[in-house]
């Protein structure tokens, strides 16, 4: 192919191809081309992500010139500048036992000792290739031949953090507790991601890395040194306030997401209908980035502890405040004690609670959205729980909250989707791994939308799967609104939450207008695609824009 080989991923992301493997030499092209593209970002540009093989470039498709943009990669050097030379990163691990369940399979399977596996592990230093499948999860390679270990076939419901991991001839470290099908020969006390450090991710791509055997015990306890930081927020008598009684299936804190980090393994985040999270926030004066309460499918109660202002957008989720129906898109005043509920689901799935002045819980990594993957942002990273407390700012200048605040004005509010939608694609970026008439048969079908979906993505059944190649993709950046395709060939709809990478090709993307629309479907509803142009993608876009007002 013709290098670099620049694709469109949807109406925000291209893809920079720099190369068809993993090869070293492919990868630094990458992170000199990523490295460059950072210093001086061309406008609009909120991410560059290397990767094995490839830079994914994010932007806003309204501020950004996509020609003027392709026109600046593609003048830029096309090899790596120097010699590459990073830092080496030495990691103390302890090697079997506790620390490392596998190393003794490890061993068998490859006929070897468990000292042999360990001397050959620690033998040579390791590339990082890339960041990716958790925030600082370092894709570290390449393995010796004679050690490389297949994946487990049923991958362990909970790796514990710091554990050291071979998959095929790449290695790594899990940086937090999370489900893996890695196999596990030891176990570091060295933290690969930490937000109270500045960067927060210890590994950058091109760094080299290696392991160092040390005695069983030599590191201490395990669990005292993953032990969470202590970064509570502490909540001050008599501040503004939000108390949970009842949570719901899921509520969270979000805003607009944390751009900027996705190079580090961090996903962007943030309202799954960012719409009408702003919506809400443009009701009580708030600016639209503002963080507010995300509702998912009612069951939820919680008290006002202050005098203010409050507005409700997105799902129908019969609310009301004191008993009194709430209007949807109104900015609404509310006593000191007032009690809003969001009981049945009417329409729609998420709900956003916005109060004049936004919420106040301190931001990680510039943004309050909560990541429940990576256990990032909100109340310490997870769903809000009965009895939890969340403080809200003072109202913003000029605006006086409080039971006689401002009068009820109504905001253009979206209509919900009834039961599903159908939604815009675009074709791309990895077309190459499916037949021609494979995109024809993803804007034929009507899929459910599974109960395995979450935040990261919905998984999809249709009556018939998607034909694709077999084999496996070299890993690569994600895109919100990718439809990825497993080998199942049932898609996998990637939203906020999404990993950084990942290993599936991508067919199809939603355009950027139609996410909020996909942000509230539920498992059971349906959803269906149609092609449509760039063109088309962007005058959507801009609509919505222009009803939205300013965007972050």
């Amino acid at each position: 192919m013709t290098i670099p080989r620049i694709r469109e991923a949807g109406d925000s992301t291209i893809l920079v191809e720099l190369g068809e493997g993993i090869d070293p030499a492919v990868n630094a092209r990458a992170v000199a081309l990523a490295a460059r593209l950072r210093v001086e970002p061309p406008s609009g540009v909120s991410d560059v992500v290397p990767t094995f093989r490839s830079v994914a470039v994010c932007f806003d498709p309204l501020r950004t010139d996509l020609e003027l943009l392709k026109a600046r990669i593609l003048s830029l050097p096309a090899e790596a500048a120097g010699t590459d030379e990073r830092p080496l990163v030495e990691v103390p691990v302890e090697y079997g036992g506790d620390a490392g369940p596998d190393l003794e399979s490890v061993a068998a399977a490859t006929r070897l000792t468990p000292a042999d596996v360990v001397a050959r592990h620690t033998a040579r230093d390791y590339r990082v290739f890339m960041i990716g499948f958790l925030p600082g999860f370092a894709y570290m390679g390449t393995v010796d031949a004679s050690i490389a270990a297949a994946r487990h076939s049923s991958p362990r419901v909970r790796v514990p953090p710091g554990s050291v991991g071979i998959a095929g001839q790449q290695t790594g470290i899990y940086p937090q507790a999370s489900p893996g099908g890695w196999r596990i020969i030891g176990r570091t006390t060295m933290r690969p991601f930490d937000t109270h450090r500045s960067p927060p991710s210890l590994f950058a791509p091109g760094d080299r890395v290696r392991f160092v055997p040390v005695p069983p015990g030599s590191l201490g306890s395990f669990d005292a040194a993953w032990t969470a930081r202590s970064g509570a927020f502490v909540l001050v008598p008599g501040t503004r306030a939000v108390t949970i009684l009842r949570p719901g299936l899921m509520t969270t804190v979000q805003d607009s997401g944390r751009p900027g980090h996705q190079h580090e393994g961090v996903p962007v985040s943030g309202a799954m209908d960012v719409a009408s999270m702003r919506a809400a926030n443009r009701a009580v004066g708030n600016p639209s980035t503002a963080a507010a309460l995300e509702i998912t499918l009612g069951g939820v109660e919680a008290r006002l502890e202050h005098a203010g202002v409050l507005a409700v957008t997105g799902a129908d989720l019969a609310a009301t405040l004191d008993g009194r129906a709430v209007l949807p898109g109104t900015a609404m005043p509310h006593a000191a004690g007032s009690v809003v509920r969001f009981e049945a689901r009417r329409r729609g799935a998420r709900a956003y609670l916005a109060l004049d002045g936004g919420l106040a819980l301190p931001p990680c990594l510039g943004s309050r959205s909560t990541d429940l993957a990576s256990a990032l942002g909100g109340l310490d990273g997870r769903r809000l729980q009965a009895g939890d407390r969340v403080p809200v700012e003072p109202p913003p200048a000029g605006r006086r909250g409080g039971s006689s605040g401002p009068p009820a004005t109504q905001t253009a509010l979206r209509p919900l989707p009834p039961g599903g939608a159908r939604v815009r694609v675009l074709p791309g970026p990895h077309g190459e791994w499916f037949p021609p008439a494979a995109l024809d048969r993803l804007c034929r079908t009507r899929y459910e939308v599974t109960s395995e979906s979450n935040r990261m993505g919905y998984r999809l059944r249709g009556a018939e799967p998607l034909p694709r190649e077999a084999g496996d993709m070299i890993s690569d950046a994600t895109c919100a609104g990718g439809l990825q395709v497993p080998p199942s060939g049932q898609p996998i709809l990637l939203l906020a939450d999404r990993q950084v990478t990942g290993g599936y090709p991508i067919i199809a993307t939603v355009i950027t207008a139609d996410l909020p629309v996909v942000g509230q479907l539920a498992p059971g509803d349906w959803i269906e695609f149609d092609t449509c142009t760039r063109a088309d993608a962007l005058a959507a876009l801009a609509r919505l824009d222009a009803a939205d007002g300013a965007r972050a």
